[in-house]
């Protein structure tokens, strides 16, 4: 790395918020199977236990030794519902209680896998995991939650989207004095990634390592401040100026992300997975995607053109980033949580970003409808209608989207939620409700698309 570019990278960490944003390990509990209920959390009690617990200690030193914060130390466990197949509702909660004890122990910040992949249909432990969510979010503080509803190889299902309408809901009346908090944990997915290392969708995929490292960097702040000091610099710069602005601050990024990622592997004896570049933004002021817009020359964000910057970004981030590490992963790229960015959570306020502008954005991001935050009393079929439309967007563009959405309890479009922390607050999103019933109730699967048949 030449000299400027070092200096350049600590100017990053001193002034514009740069940080590793989590360490996420990854761990296998299929060898935890039981029929017995009693056996299986102990042995997944036992097991995140012996994995996790020296993360902590590893993530500080190696922290302290490179100067660059790391946030969140997280783990991701394989999908509970494959690794709890037999067992009911009353045991999968079972489980999730011993994932969320084992990591506080450990002291690992949130843990993620209490999955079920149900793209093309749902077993019995699928449907027992899902029928559990409600009392999963609302009892277990660490635990995070996610469901695969489509992809493009299978299309929609409609029924688990059903379902779900009526989980959303019952999530957020049981976490009603927290403003529905509990949907916060909880994403649904078409085309989930095996490796991303971000919650609440994170697992670990079947085809991972027993014990693998994936590492989620960010650094909005440092992409806004990136773009502002070129137009500072040269006024007359164009839109292709700024994409090169942002690849070479994304290659930076990632190569910081990578090294602490390789250290953290080689610290605690597990494979290295992948680096995730995706621009996850916080509520602090400078941390945030909404400002990465403000600076291109976008004021009002969710006004024409914010698509377009929107593309723009992602497709830097993804250029930058691969140029930098053949082992960029995960979703990597922008994200757009409104409620956990204070720029689009203002723009919500203000009435220039709309359900349907957000939808827009997603076609090109990261992921998808993230934190959106809606009246208490939507009916479980417009949600469902709200995740059909936003997982169609990945199924047919063969990419990841998602939904984590938050119907808050007794209160109205225009009023605000507030959850604290990373998740941040936002004025409540106006919605069309009722408008697509009949179409939702009629279930079933919509078909994979025909770009499926790639073969």
């Amino acid at each position: 790395m030449a000299y400027d570019e070092i200096f350049q990278t600590i100017e990053m960490l001193q002034n514009e918020h740069l940080d590793v944003r989590a360490v996420n390990m990854g761990i296998d509990l299929f060898d935890c199977s039981d029929r017995s209920i009693d056996r299986a959390c102990s042995l997944v009690r036992e097991k995140v236990l012996r994995l996790a617990s020296p993360l902590v200690s590893a993530c500080e030193t190696i922290s302290r030794r490179y100067g660059i914060p790391i946030v969140n130390k997280r783990v991701s466990v394989s999908p509970i519902a494959d690794v709890m197949a037999g067992h009911g509702v009353e045991e999968l909660i079972r489980v999730a209680r011993t994932m969320d004890e084992a990591a506080r122990e450990a002291g690992i910040d949130i843990i993620g896998g209490y999955t079920a992949l149900a793209q093309k249909g749902m077993t019995v432990s699928d449907r027992a995991l899902i029928e559990s969510l409600p009392e999963v979010l609302a009892t277990t503080s660490g635990v995070c939650a996610s469901v695969n509803a489509a992809s493009t190889k299978a299309g929609i299902n409609v029924e688990a989207l059903l379902l779900m309408g009526r989980i959303w809901l019952e999530a957020a009346s049981r976490t009603a004095d927290a403003d529905g908090f509990g949907c916060c944990k909880l994403s649904v997915f078409a085309n989930i990634p095996e490796d991303n290392p971000f919650m609440a969708g994170s697992y670990k995929g079947t085809g991972e390592p027993e014990t693998v490292i994936n590492i989620g960097v960010s650094g909005p702040g440092v992409v806004k401040r990136a773009i502002e000091k070129l137009r500072e610099r040269t006024p007359d710069c164009t839109l292709g100026d700024i994409a090169e602005q942002i690849k070479s601050t994304a290659f930076r990024v990632t190569r910081c992300g990578e090294l602490i990622g390789r250290e953290v592997a080689k610290a605690l004896g597990a494979e290295f997975g992948i680096v995730d570049l995706s621009l996850a933004p916080t509520p602090a002021v400078g941390d945030s995607v909404g400002e990465i817009f403000e600076a291109m020359g976008i004021p009002k964000v969710g006004g024409p053109g914010t698509t377009a910057a929107l593309a723009m970004l992602n497709d830097a981030v993804k250029k930058g980033g691969a140029f930098a590490s053949s082992s960029v992963g995960g979703l990597s790229g922008a994200f757009i949580p409104v409620a956990e960015d204070s720029a689009l959570a203002k723009a919500v306020e203000n009435g220039y970003l709309t359900l349907e502008k957000l939808e827009a954005m997603t076609s090109v991001c990261s992921v998808g409808l993230d934190m959106i935050v809606l009246p208490g009393d939507t009916s479980a079929e417009t949600l469902t209608a709200i995740a059909m439309d936003e997982l169609a967007i990945g199924v047919i563009n063969r990419k990841t989207t998602s939904v984590r959405m938050i119907p808050v309890p007794g209160k109205k479009a225009g009023d605000r939620a507030v959850f604290g922390g990373l998740f941040g607050e936002s004025p409540i999103l106006a919605v069309q409700d009722h408008t697509s019933d009949a179409f939702v109730r009629m279930g079933g699967r919509i078909p994979a698309p025909l770009t499926s048949l790639n073969n």
